[in-house]
């Protein structure tokens, strides 16, 4: 994120977002309601007092690789990197606790994303919705996201399982300025495993140094991980929303995805991928 990591991403520059992506945005920014898929009495969080058959354009390996590293700042470009919000970390359920099953199990189906997915990505947006009303960032903005980036940490022939970590972890190649931005190590190797250059991690893949300004615990076990998924989205969520304010509006949205990746190519690979699946689901629930 800020200027970021992928699987097998290059670092690459890019102009003003294409005409195409603001049309497919346009289609983005429809209002959604959780009243079919919120589960009534499940406790949101951050408030007080409380490959298969996707409908998303299949991406590549070799399109994977032209991502940029998720959080990582070209050396000279540091301030692009939103500051985080101050939100309590409190001790909430999982994100996927709030949403309804038979919601996600129809979703799933109808999109091809995994069903764990898909109840993360939903529990992320009723999560801001407490946390930050302001925002509007909705479950298919990152859905998108998360297919572009990982296949929803399926890529590559990975499974996610059932808590929420993909099975071999998602790392990316080293950050070493080959064809990359240059990023040195800064977590000294403890999230992805190199002691000499940052890497990309997670279904979300955030470099280390942007973990360490957005981690989040979005299941609820006390713990902040970039290779549990709902970890990753929660942080993914509020990032997002830290960039782009006003996610409902179209330069907001704009503004939030081409945060997480600088590039026109990747903001309307995002866009489609999310109008494809706010379409398929928007008759479910």
């Amino acid at each position: 994120m800020g200027r970021r990591a992928s699987v097998t991403g290059r670092r690459r520059r890019a102009g003003p977002v294409t005409v195409g992506a603001l049309a497919l945005v346009g289609a983005v920014l429809v209002a959604g309601s959780a009243a079919g898929w919120f589960r009534p009495g499940a406790a949101v969080g951050g408030a007080s007092g409380s490959d298969g058959s996707s409908a998303a354009p299949a991406a590549t390996p070799s399109e994977a690789s032209t991502r940029d590293p998720i959080g990582g700042a070209d050396p000279v470009e540091t301030a692009r990197t939103p500051e985080p919000r101050e939100v309590p970390e409190t001790r909430a359920p999982g994100l996927a606790d709030a949403v309804d099953a038979t919601w996600v199990a129809a979703v799933a189906a109808a999109t091809g994303i995994p069903e764990r997915a898909v109840a993360s990505y939903a529990g992320a947006e009723l999560r801001l919705r407490a946390e930050l009303p302001g925002c509007g960032v909705d479950w298919a903005t990152l859905a998108g996201i998360g297919w572009v980036e990982s296949h929803h940490g399926e890529i590559d022939g990975r499974v996610l399982g059932a808590d929420g970590r993909p099975v071999p972890e998602v790392i990316g190649i080293a950050l070493d300025g080959t064809s990359t931005a240059l990023i040195r190590d800064t977590d000294g190797g403890a999230l992805d495993g190199d002691a000499t250059w940052d890497r990309a991690v997670g279904p979300m893949q955030f470099i280390p140094g942007t973990w360490e300004r957005y981690a989040a615990d979005g299941d609820g076990d006390g713990e902040t991980d970039p290779h549990q998924l709902d970890d990753a989205v929660l942080a993914a969520a509020r990032y997002l929303c830290a960039a782009g304010g006003d996610l409902t509006r179209g330069e907001g949205w704009i503004a939030a995805v081409a945060a997480y990746n600088d590039s026109d190519a990747y903001n309307a690979r995002v866009a489609e991928a999310t109008s494809s699946y706010r379409a398929t689901a928007s008759g479910i629930g």
